[in-house]
């Protein structure tokens, strides 16, 4: 089973939350985190499935930051 880190980063200067994996490959954004999440876990699988990504099962794992903490 494959484990993929989805960072969730809040982005001040646009208000929105954004969700990426270069593995899966996801980038999505959302003024609300619930509503990214959902999104995420809705897209991913399709995503992974489209990229032969699927095999043998994954779960996703969530990293929450706010963009100002990383500079």
């Amino acid at each position: 089973m494959t484990e993929y880190i989805v960072l969730f980063t809040w982005d001040d200067e646009a208000s929105v939350w954004v969700a990426e994996n270069d593995d899966i490959p996801i980038a999505l954004e959302s003024p609300s985190l619930d509503t990214l999440m959902e999104r995420v876990k809705l897209a991913a699988p399709e995503l992974l499935e489209l990229n032969d990504k699927n095999h043998g099962g994954f779960f996703f794992t969530t990293n929450l930051t706010n963009k100002h903490e990383q500079e």
